[in-house]
């Protein structure tokens, strides 16, 4: 079992800045990706980004260039950097984390941006 704890959100202006944490711990050793996932009012939950132990990240196209994404593997621990909010961006954030055989959500954290 992986357990998974988020930390970050909040309320911000259009055209701030949050950086959201997830720390993993359990089986951590299953890990493979890690990454985000948000849900909007009303709308599915989509992915926002995810990044392998080893090689690149992958973006939602409406993050692209705002976002970034960093895992320090020491501390097992995915971080999202989010610059130049939009309203649109509104939403529960989930951390994500799967092994070879399921996946891990966190518990979610809010994110509001306010125009």
């Amino acid at each position: 079992q992986v357990q998974l704890v988020e930390s970050g959100g909040g309320l911000v202006q259009a055209g701030g800045s949050l950086r959201l944490s997830c720390a993993a711990s359990g089986s951590i050793f299953s890990i493979n990706n890690m990454g985000w996932y948000r849900q909007p009012p009303g709308k599915q939950r989509e992915l926002v980004a995810t990044q392998p132990s080893v090689g690149r990240a992958n973006y939602a196209d409406s993050v692209k260039g705002r976002f970034t994404i960093s895992r320090d593997n020491a501390k097992n621990t995915v971080y999202l950097q989010m610059n130049s909010l939009k309203p649109e961006d509104t939403a529960v954030y989930y951390c994500y984390a799967d092994s070879a055989y399921r996946a891990y959500w966190g518990q979610g954290t809010q994110v509001t941006v306010s125009s």
